[in-house]
């Protein structure tokens, strides 16, 4: 591999931070040596022999401006042929980008913010009327890097020129569906979210991968994930507009019932405020697509059902017997009647309680939001080994005798949180499902709290069985517009919490994907959750992880039983 190529796959792996903080599916590419940053607005060009603090200040300021609105076609176009002038406002309008979002930025970029000259303006176009006057502004930073544009504008307009015609409709129709994207702003006066990346935002992936640098993900070079692929396309590279359409691989039905806002309303845990805001996500479920193949449906491959066998077992009451736990006092009166009546005795008087018979009821709830199209162990995606973890358990499950069921999540909004039924609790376990299954395809993005309290209703409301169990399949990445990860996290915890009050046990896995154990601990919490590398190495400890979620849950249940 030639210098060249090693400095372009050590930038590649700088665009998944870009994109977090522009908001938009955002390049690292090695520029001039020498030069400082620059951007067309599809790519960050940074200079690959300075040092790594300084190419992640560079592109960071350079997202952030993108983000922040700072480089449209009108502002830029007040900026062609005047150098000078360009500097100026990047002087001001820099400060008040990298200010807006200060918050996400690690130590070594917040500390590039002067708060006096971020304080002189609240938006791009202020900014340019401070540099168009007679005040004294000093120089940008050279991290600041320079504003090209020339190159911005013939980018902006081949983006332009690339854009499809508006499509006239309904405006209630496109109110609705902008609806789903709008983020909220607390009455507090909290900053808005201006970053919109599944996996990134103003949490784990937003903070700079937690704290310069320590990376959890890696990113192939070239190659960025599913995740941080865009889920809608709007007008222009722009994240909203009127003619804002979701991705070409979402099926028409799930438009449909987004437009016309079909679905069951749930409550969402608001961590700022601690307080429920109700009714405030709708999830609707949506037919799967049927996939090309279906693999076999055998389990034997993991071993699970060995493990699982044993665990869910109810207890049935055998009257009349020799041993027992308590009297059978129908027994006890017959028994009594023959000895007056001069017959011998019959022991046979006690009821046993053996645990003969299946009594638990499964629901698996996958995660196929964009995140989990990231690679992950063994040359598969993170989405791959779950969809293979959750196939093993729902044929082993059901083999068993348990009753099981199978949804997939993802979101794109509060208002459009969809759950595909793979497989619902009465359905046969055939090959229709496992096409069903192997039809997902990941995209948008993860609210996962919405996801959970759906997955418990259904399990409480058609689990039939006294001992229920939600499994949650994901890389432990909870994101969505409006739900940043700290957000998100908080709420899915709830959910959790809620779902095990009501007697139901809670497993959350995350399979072959490089999310830490403190990330997943803050949004699965107490519930029983693990990390396992390999989806072969889930036999050797789902028995224990099944036994302790299910004891998590009986103290309430019997709580709930007294009533």
């Amino acid at each position: 591999m030639s210098t060249e190529e090693a400095h372009g796959d050590s930038l590649g792996r700088l665009s998944l931070l870009a994109s977090a903080i522009s908001s938009r599916a955002l390049r690292v590419a090695p520029g001039e040596p020498g030069q400082p940053a620059w951007t067309d607005g599809r790519a960050v060009f940074v200079d690959a022999n300075i040092s790594t603090r300084e190419q992640v200040e560079a592109l960071a300021v350079q997202a952030s401006l993108l983000a922040a609105g700072s480089l449209e076609r009108d502002l830029v176009r007040k900026l062609r042929r005047r150098p000078a002038l360009a500097r100026r406002y990047l002087a001001v309008e820099g400060h008040r980008a990298l200010a807006a979002i200060e918050k996400v930025l690690p130590p070594s970029v917040r500390s590039l913010v002067d708060s006096d000259v971020a304080a002189r303006t609240d938006s791009p176009a202020a900014s340019l009327a401070a540099a168009l006057s007679g005040a004294a502004i000093a120089d940008p930073p050279n991290s600041f890097g320079a504003i090209r544009t020339r190159q911005l504008l013939a980018s902006l307009n081949r983006t332009a020129d690339s854009a499809p015609p508006p499509q006239h409709g309904p405006r209630e129709e496109r109110n609705q569906v902008l609806a789903e994207l709008a983020e909220d702003e607390d009455d507090d006066g909290m900053a808005a979210d201006l970053v919109s990346s599944p996996v990134g935002g103003r949490g784990a992936l937003g903070r700079l991968l937690g704290q310069l640098l320590e990376v959890v993900r890696q990113l192939n070079a070239g190659a960025p994930p599913g995740a941080d692929a865009p889920t809608h396309r709007t007008r222009a590279g722009r994240r909203a507009g009127n003619n804002t359409a979701f991705s070409t691989g979402m099926p028409a039905a799930v438009e449909e019932a987004a437009i016309e806002n079909r679905g069951a309303k749930y409550a969402e845990w608001d961590v700022h405020r601690q307080r429920y805001r109700r009714d405030w996500c709708t999830v609707q479920e949506v037919e799967a697509r049927l996939g090309d193949s279906a693999r076999p449906l055998g389990s034997s491959g993991y071993g699970l059902r060995r493990p699982l066998v044993r665990l869910g077992m109810g207890l049935d009451r055998c009257h009349r017997r020799v041993q027992g736990d308590d009297v059978d006092i129908d027994a006890v009166v017959e028994t009594r009647v023959e000895v007056i009546a001069g017959s011998a005795p019959d022991e046979a008087v006690y009821v046993e309680s053996l645990r003969r018979r299946r009594d638990l009821s499964v629901l698996l709830l996958l995660d196929s939001s964009g995140s989990t199209a990231e690679p992950g162990a063994a040359g598969q995606t993170v989405h791959e080994q779950q969809r293979a973890a959750a196939a093993a358990l729902t044929v082993a499950l059901h083999e068993i005798g348990d009753r099981v069921a199978l949804y997939a999540y993802s979101s794109r909004g509060r208002s459009a949180v969809h759950l595909v039924p793979v497989k619902r609790f009465d359905d046969h376990l055939d090959t229709v499902v496992m096409r069903r299954l192997h039809g997902l395809v990941p995209s948008a993005y993860s609210r996962l709290g919405a996801a959970i309290r759906h997955g418990a209703a259904v399990l409480e409301d058609h689990g039939g069985t006294s001992r229920r169990l939600l499994v949650v399949l994901s890389d432990g990445l909870a994101y969505d517009h409006g739900y940043e990860p700290s957000y998100g996290a908080a709420d899915a915890r709830r959910a959790l919490a809620e779902a095990r009050r009501r007697g139901t046990g809670c497993l959350c896995l995350s399979i072959g994907a490089s999310t830490d154990a403190e990330t997943l601990r803050r949004v699965f919490g107490s519930a029983a959750h693990a990390t396992i590398p390999r989806t072969e190495q889930l036999r050797k400890v789902i028995g224990p992880l099944f036994r302790s979620a299910l004891r998590s849950a009986e103290v309430p249940r019997r709580r709930v039983g007294r009533r």
